[in-house]
């Protein structure tokens, strides 16, 4: 039975160098120890496990039943710890077997995994990912207890714990269908504003970054779709008269496959600015350096 929990790493090493080399003497020369010094660490192994561990056989000490039992599973912990602390600061994706959490959002999500997925099974064929959509007021939290590895989103006030890297800047265009009747004649401000708007969101009411900017100048807009996914909003837009205002790189990549036109917002107005953010405790660590640069890159695949 062990009376004392307490013992430190120095003694299990001890005991593993006994019971390998079969004595004090050999086990002192490999752990580079003076004999006293092993046989007092095998002193003090004794009192904690209340067994003599080794017992005289001529020259050599033969490991008691309890040492047979403890030798295995304490070798195995050594050697995983000394492989942590060797492989400390070092990531190899091509051997690392790994799950990350990332939160994206839509429709980053599904500009973004293709190119993140092809990369994945090219460089790091071990390495599973999950994807999920943290609520903002959450977002730091989540980066903060591990919950997720990165995240990608807009402009969010969160504190100087959480890094962030701008991914890009993009305009704000209208998508419509290309025979759409009240455009013929290009997008001005009054047709925009005599139109039916498709708006997604996650939000069960409130302005978009357009209506924001809509009445700074006393205008409206009228929505008459809500919806949570860019794909259900463009998939709406190429079967009625809605339009969507939506950031161009995504327009970019969706609209032409269904055969939408893609004009400039009919005001000035801010980029929508998408960044990615880390917590800062993982600003060091290898594996997520190398998430952070994947992820960069696929979006840069993106263009």
């Amino acid at each position: 039975m062990i009376h004392d929990r307490r013992a430190d790493l120095d003694l299990l090493r001890v005991l593993d160098a006994i019971h390998a080399e079969g004595g004090v003497t050999r086990a002192a020369e490999r752990l580079n120890l003076s004999q006293s010094a092993i046989s007092h660490s095998l002193a003090r192994l004794r009192r904690l496990f209340g067994d003599p561990l080794f017992t005289r056989d001529g020259r050599q000490l033969s490991a008691t039943p309890l040492t047979r039992d403890l030798i295995g599973p304490l070798r195995q912990g050594l050697q995983a710890l000394d492989l942590l602390v060797a492989n400390a600061g070092r990531f190899d994706p091509a051997t690392a077997e790994a799950q990350y959490t990332i939160s994206l959002r839509d429709p980053t999500e599904t500009l973004m995994m293709p190119a993140i997925m092809r990369r994945i099974a090219r460089a790091a064929p071990r390495v599973n990912l999950r994807t999920v959509q943290v609520r903002r007021r959450n977002l730091e939290a989540a980066l903060a207890t591990g919950a997720v590895s990165l995240a990608t989103d807009i402009a969010l006030p969160l504190s100087e714990n959480v890094r962030r890297q701008k991914l890009s800047a993009d305009r704000m265009v209208v998508v419509a269908r290309r025979s759409h009747p009240l455009l013929r004649k290009g997008l001005t401000l009054d047709a925009y504003l005599a139109l039916d708007h498709v708006m997604v969101t996650s939000r069960r009411k409130g302005p978009g970054l357009e209506d924001v900017e809509l009445s700074k100048r006393g205008l409206r807009r009228r929505v008459r779709l809500r919806c949570r996914n860019y794909l259900a909003a463009l998939g709406a837009v190429a079967e009625t008269d809605l339009v969507l205002t939506m950031a161009e790189r995504y327009a970019a990549r969706f609209a032409p496959g269904l055969r939408l036109q893609v004009m400039p917002f009919p005001l000035k107005m801010p980029t929508l600015d998408l960044y990615l953010y880390w917590h800062a405790s993982a600003d060091g660590d290898a594996a997520s350096r190398w998430l952070r640069g994947l992820v960069v890159d696929s979006f840069k695949d993106t263009r």
